[in-house]
């Protein structure tokens, strides 16, 4: 059985080793950060701040938005796009990696404690019973603070949030 995440889309793009995990995943990835992509990939900004690191991210993310572009993969994102919430079907990188796109929806729920996309991973995750997987301290502090009804990671403790004793507790409370 593998593990489920809600990721944004450029999170797989910048951290290479979320498509080679230890074990089984699926990242669920609302449909506006599959987006963003195509804004990181156009966008003069550097993403990270070693110019040789920005370089092999915009490649990363170029490869990403070709293998999303192959014709299955684009007719099962697009098949998303015409219900809100509706989910693709799995999108395959690898034998141990799958994504699920959602075309999650942001209903201002959170105001401006949350930004439209944070909303939607927030959402997401609550709709998926399945934990946030970020990057970004602020959003981990915030949803924290705020005590949002989601289990939420740093990248950094990816292996640890793999292993097996992480849900159980997390079920348990249905």
């Amino acid at each position: 059985m593998s593990r489920r995440f809600v990721i944004e889309a450029v999170m797989v793009a910048i951290y290479g080793e979320l498509l080679a995990p230890s074990a089984p995943v699926e990242y669920i990835v609302p449909y506006t950060t599959v987006m963003e992509l195509y804004e990181f990939q156009q966008s003069p900004e550097p993403l990270m701040h070693d110019p040789a690191d920005d370089l092999h991210v915009k490649n990363k993310i170029s490869e990403l938005i070709a293998y999303l572009e192959e014709p299955l993969n684009r007719k099962k994102l697009e098949r998303t796009l015409n219900v809100p919430w509706s989910k693709s079907s799995g999108i395959l990188f690898g034998e141990n990696v799958s994504w699920t796109v959602v075309n999650a929806l942001d209903n201002e729920q959170y105001g401006e404690f949350l930004d439209p996309i944070e909303t939607e991973i927030v959402l997401t995750a609550q709709r998926e019973d399945s934990p946030v997987l970020t990057d970004q301290l602020e959003l981990i502090r915030r949803i924290i603070e705020a005590e949002l009804p989601v289990q939420v990671f740093d990248i950094q403790d990816f292996e640890f949030a793999l292993e097996d004793n992480i849900f159980s507790n997390h079920n348990q409370r249905h």
